[in-house]
């Protein structure tokens, strides 16, 4: 049987999709057997070629969908570098399963309310006195832009990621991250069901009893305050009809 093949978008040369994979393997290899670290450079791609016995143009694919992964950065004529982690690869996932109905909004927000639990109470043990700052001066800039949703959005996500963060766990703020995605199209829905003004700020007021229990480094405050506020936001998107 004829294994299957992949098109090489700039050289338009067929390339065995088992080459490419066991290229990637063998890449991904060479970065943790040479202690590679976010930044390093790679060999370039005719030195990797010959050490891994394929071709250039096998290669170039590993190294595509390494980039794709967010393993890899390539690109603008440099030799591709290890990436540094970020929440990209995990967003494009999640916004597929939901998009494609394998996965519900309601789900998405159920784990992200376990994740947030657990930041808001670590952020209190672990954050910075900049890291505090930062989250208070975000509520008063969330309260200055009541009349202004979509700036409103913007810093909503940026309280949440701030605070994963503060957790002192990367893993954390990557997970936390690659929530943004379903945030940016639910968002709106849950601001325009909290119709009234007095609704939208109790909602602000909600982030800062988070932000306040970080300060004072409360644990279990924060964790309190972030479970009310997921609550209220899962029951506005539920009575939205969002599922």
């Amino acid at each position: 049987m004829n294994e299957p093949v992949i098109q090489s978008a700039s050289d338009s040369v067929a390339v065995p999709s088992g080459l490419v994979e066991r290229a990637i393997t063998d890449i991904r290899a060479l970065i943790r057997d040479a202690g590679l670290k976010a930044g390093d450079v790679l060999p370039s791609e005719t030195a990797i070629s010959e050490r891994l016995g394929v071709s250039r143009a096998v290669t170039r694919e590993a190294f595509r969908a390494l980039s794709a992964l967010r393993i890899l950065e390539i690109g603008n004529g440099r030799r591709a570098r290890v990436a540094a982690p970020d929440a990209a690869a995990l967003s494009m996932i999640i916004d597929h399963t939901v998009y494609t109905k394998q996965l519900s909004i309601q789900q998405v927000l159920d784990v992200r309310r376990t994740l947030e639990l657990r930041t808001a109470s670590l952020a209190a043990l672990r954050r910075s006195d900049a890291e505090a700052r930062m989250l208070q001066d975000t509520v008063a800039q969330m309260f200055a832009s009541l009349e202004d949703p979509g700036k409103l959005m913007g810093l909503d996500i940026h309280f949440h990621e701030v605070i994963a963060r503060a957790s002192g766990n990367s893993l954390y703020a990557i997970l936390v991250g690659s929530f943004r995605v379903i945030t940016e199209q639910t968002w709106h829905i849950g601001w325009r069901s909290r119709g009234s003004l007095a609704n939208r700020t109790e909602n602000i007021r909600c982030h800062e009893r988070i932000a306040t229990a970080i300060a004072v480094q409360d644990p279990v405050r924060a964790e309190t305050m972030m479970a009310e506020h997921f609550d209220s936001a899962m029951t506005v998107l539920l009575s939205a009809g969002v599922t």
